[in-house]
């Protein structure tokens, strides 16, 4: 199922992991239309802004799913709300700074940044319906919480 020009469900629900433990991770349709405007507001504006492919790392989970990979409780992607992204070529850094300074989000995390390595971790971004809070966090690699705002240095 397409869900915009360049996003398609199936890179959304992929995952390893319950392909290894036959976890059944296909989305409602109520999940499905959260995804879309994932895609809509943030996802595809990032597409057509760099004119490369946007790897989805993680995508939608399913509650059986969130809990066998450690997710969070509360994690937007069991909403799907949220995903984890790269771009190739592009500094991690680079685009969690470029989400942040426009786009409308909910949360936007740099995770498991490594300082002094632009092209660590990956980005967590998330979209709801609801009140977007346009929460910037970092979590650095090898280090417990998340700290407010892009950090780059120590």
């Amino acid at each position: 199922m397409q869900l915009t020009k360049n996003f398609w469900l199936n890179e959304f629900v992929k995952s390893q992991a319950a392909i290894r433990k036959n976890i059944d991770n296909r989305p409602t349709g109520e999940v499905i239309a959260s995804l879309r405007l994932l895609c809509e507001n943030i996802l595809q504006p990032l597409r057509d802004h760099y004119r490369k492919a946007v790897t989805i790392n993680s995508g939608y989970r399913c509650p059986e799913l969130n809990k066998l990979i450690g997710g969070n409780v509360s994690s937007q992607h069991m909403l799907g709300e949220a995903a984890d992204i790269e771009i190739p070529s592009v500094c991690t850094y680079d685009l969690a700074l470029y989400i942040s300074k426009n786009y409308k989000f909910d949360q936007l995390i740099l995770e498991h940044y490594i300082i002094g390595d632009v092209n660590s971790g990956w980005v967590h971004v998330s979209y709801t319906k609801n009140k977007l809070r346009n929460q910037i966090l970092t979590k650095l690699h090898n280090h417990d919480g998340y700290l407010n705002g892009l950090i780059i240095s120590s």
